[in-house]
């Protein structure tokens, strides 16, 4: 067993439901995580069953009772804390995250930091929680608004980024006086147990009550009893369109609030007038980063006319200096798919743009040999394709890049906007009129618009999320911690008298 796992107290079985100081014995299944990289297993996570899964949706119903009437800035001090607590366990939680999931190193040290500044973020926002004062058309009157919690909020995370969005949600629920519940990804059990064993380190010294962070681990059907439970006021998911679509109508049936973050289907555009450096860098650290894996991963590029030539020469220069392998080792640039099912969907996406006419400049492949044995490794491809093919229009969780030609920005816009998705978008322009051309009402249709920066690698003070298909949610900075209260308005009389809406009189 590998130190880091040790350090982070995994054993060869571990308990997967936890009351957050507590972890539960279930009769649920079992499931053993094995590493992309070398496609061994690494250890074993008992599932949540039905009987677990309600001691911990009761619990967390008691511990918000308490929780809530703890002032915000109390709670924001057991978030410094473990924010502090994550910075101790850093170094080994960033290897596990690489280990499990097969992004790089440097990739699984990021996110964990990504935990450090969304709790220092946290730690802020709990003084700031506010409301408005208005003026009221009654005289005597005030009127304001202000934020309650709503109760346990129901975290779906993931598998490609294992710990990072589930403290994106946590750590703000947290702040205002919700409880989580958190649903991790079956790939990714062991990152989770993880981010448990740590949580609890800091909980138990305070005397948080128990059931403020709370475990489930399992499958599809530990999501369904999460989003069909009316305990449950919001449910926050990540993941596919797909899943995304089922989660909002189980959620919304019961008139619940849900928060989706889902595909993305991210292009850059490339402008005549753009920096050329920034602009392939841009571009290949998008496609190929997490082996194609995030959300916001470079999918399409839309590339000038006029520097199409000149800049597919500059890619295919570029990934042949990839270096594929062990994400563990700094020297290597790209890492292993998640798993076989994931090479099987990159397999058929490459066979699909070929039956639909694609060109490929850069050919894909599943890597064999020494180094490779998972057979999770696969080759970063680059395919000549129109906008409008089918497999296109789809988010496929692989490094295969689409690049396409442009005569007008309004055109490129327009290609760009012409997806079910709405995540990331980005221009690379030296060209202010086409820069804030993109920006405009006549833009970007994305959640996040970029200039001379890439789609992939949004920072926690803003709100990330996207538009369309990629299911409206938002989570991190800005308000997005609106999401995890109830708006109350509230109206003050302070006369002798009771003014009446429309001037009704009752002679009493």
């Amino acid at each position: 067993m590998g130190s880091f796992l040790k350090t982070l107290n995994i054993k060869p079985v571990n308990p997967g439901v936890s009351t957050g100081l507590t972890w539960l014995k279930s009769k649920g299944e079992t499931i053993t995580s094995y590493s992309p990289v070398n496609g061994k297993e690494i250890a074993k996570v008992t599932c949540a069953d039905k009987k677990t899964y309600d001691a911990v949706i009761e619990k967390s119903k008691k511990a918000f009772e308490i929780w809530r009437q703890w002032p915000a800035p109390k709670r924001g001090e057991i978030v410094r804390q473990v924010g502090l607590e994550l910075r101790k366990y850093k170094e080994p939680l960033g290897q596990l995250v690489s280990f499990e999931m097969g992004k790089s190193l440097q990739e699984g040290m990021g996110e964990v930091q990504e935990m450090i500044d969304i709790c220092d973020f946290a730690v802020g926002l709990s003084r700031q929680l506010h409301g408005l004062t208005m003026h009221s058309e009654r005289p005597g009157h005030r009127m304001y608004e202000q934020y309650h919690p709503l109760g346990p909020v129901g975290i779906i995370s993931a598998f490609n980024f294992p710990v990072a969005v589930w403290s994106w949600n946590s750590m703000l629920a947290w702040v205002c006086g919700d409880v989580a519940i958190w649903k991790p990804s079956e790939k990714t059990p062991l990152c989770a147990v993880a981010c448990q064993n740590i949580i609890q380190l800091v909980f138990k010294k305070n005397n948080v009550p128990e059931g403020v962070c709370s475990l489930i681990t399992g499958g599809r059907e530990v999501g369904e009893w999460l989003s069909t439970d009316n305990r449950i006021p919001l449910i926050s998911a990540t993941g596919s369109t797909r899943m995304g679509k089922a989660v909002a109508a189980a959620v919304g049936q019961r008139l619940g609030k849900s928060l989706l973050e889902l595909g993305g289907n991210n292009a850059i555009i490339i402008s005549q007038d753009a920096d050329l450096k920034i602009a392939i860098t841009a571009a290949v650290f998008g496609a190929v980063g997490t082996a194609g894996q995030r959300c916001t991963s470079t999918r399409r590029l839309i590339i000038h006319q006029k520097i199409y030539n000149k800049f597919k020469a500059l890619l295919q220069q570029s990934y042949s200096q990839l270096k594929i392998g062990n994400p563990l080792l700094e020297k290597n640039h790209v890492g292993p798919l998640i798993d076989k099912e994931a090479v099987a969907m990159y397999l058929d996406a490459i066979k699909k743009c070929k039956a639909q006419s694609g060109n490929f400049i850069v050919e894909g492949a599943v890597l064999k040999g020494k180094g490779y044995e998972s057979g999770c490794y696969v080759k970063p491809c680059i395919a000549e394709v129109k906008n409008n093919f089918e497999i296109v229009q789809h988010e496929t969780f692989a490094p295969i890049l689409y690049i396409m030609k442009y005569d007008t920005m309004e055109e490129a816009i327009a290609m760009q906007n012409d997806v079910p998705q709405g995540l990331s978008s980005s221009v690379i322009t030296n060209n202010l009129r086409e820069a804030e051309l993109f920006l405009s009402q006549a833009g970007s249709d994305c959640g996040i618009a970029n200039v001379n920066i890439g789609t992939s690698g949004a920072e926690i003070g803003g709100a990330f999320g996207g538009e369309k298909e990629t299911g409206g949610g938002r989570e991190s900075g800005s308000d997005a911690w609106k999401v995890y209260m109830r708006r109350q308005t509230n109206t003050i009389n302070y006369t002798d008298k009771l003014p009446l809406a429309q001037g009704i009189k009752f002679d009493l």
